[in-house]
This record gives structure tokens, sequence and C-alpha cells, in this order.
């Protein structure tokens, strides 16, 4: 989900496996030359959705990479089944309120550029969690910190790569 900290937990996991990390959203942008709220408001969400996944599958075959994917990638079917094949998946979990509290100033979320944000938001979760519980692994972000985050992640990749 949007806001929950993909980027931020996946550069450090990316640090701590000794990986390298990729993300989606801002190689998209970096292909595209514009942001991602420019990409929908000048060529609409299906074209970007069309480029998400052209673009998320074509990297997901690197190897020894950590992914951080955009927060609507997993809606995709052939993202979802490709990474549930052949990657170890996470589903960063947090609250509602929290979610809010960190993106409600943000004019990088095109999805949430509309009045309401907080019933916007939450239709969003609601909407996407059945889709996102389908992930391997569920990480409940809730009051806890990065670190913490980090070292329970490590754990259920290094059991499932041992």
């Amino acid at each position: 989900m949007m806001g929950v900290g993909k980027s931020t937990i996946g550069k450090s996991l990316s640090d701590r496996l000794n990986m390298k990390f990729l993300d989606i959203d801002t190689i998209i942008e970096n292909k595209e030359n514009m942001t991602i709220t420019k990409i929908f408001e000048k060529k609409g969400e299906m074209y970007f959705r069309k480029i998400e996944e052209k673009i998320t599958l074509e990297y997901l075959n690197k190897q020894n990479f950590v992914f951080a994917l955009g927060g609507g990638a997993f809606n995709n079917f052939q993202i979802r089944t490709f990474v549930l094949k052949n990657c170890i998946s996470f589903w960063l979990d947090l609250d509602l309120n929290s979610l809010f509290n960190r993106v409600s100033d943000s004019q990088r979320r095109p999805l949430l550029n509309k009045k309401n944000t907080k019933k916007t938001l939450s239709d969003l979760y609601e909407k996407r969690k059945k889709i996102y519980a389908l992930a391997n692994h569920k990480i409940d972000c809730n009051n806890r910190g990065k670190s913490l985050l980090i070292d329970e992640i490590v754990k259920i990749y290094e059991n499932k790569t041992n």
C-alpha cells in the first residue's frame, strides 16, 4: 500500500542482505521522464498500469535484488502470478490512520488527489487488502521500528533460502 514504507524498508533490507535495490516506481519515472503523478495526469491510469506491468515483469527476472513494487502492482494478475511463483513476497501492513498521516499531504499520490483523502485511502485499502493477503508473508508494521521490521523479514528470507 502506498505510504507503508516499501522503498525505505527495501533499501535497508537490500543493504542488510548485500543485494541491490530497485524501486519500480522510480524506474518508471526515469523511463517516462516524468513523475507518476504526471503520467496519471497526461496519459491516464490505464497507460501507467500497462507500463508498470511491462517494466515490473522485465525487472523481476533479475537475481539478487530487493524490489519495491508500486502500491497497485500486486493487483495485476501477471505481476502477482510471477511474484508468487518466483519470489518471496512481503505485504507490509500498516493501519489506516498511520497511512493517512504519512500520505495526507503528499502530492505524489495520484490516486489520492481527491477531496476526501481519508475515504479514498480507506476504500483503496479495503479493495487491495484481499489481494495483498495473497503475498507469501504479512508483516505488521504498526508500532514497530524499521530495524525490527527488517530483522523479521531477514529471518523469514534466510529460513526460505537456507
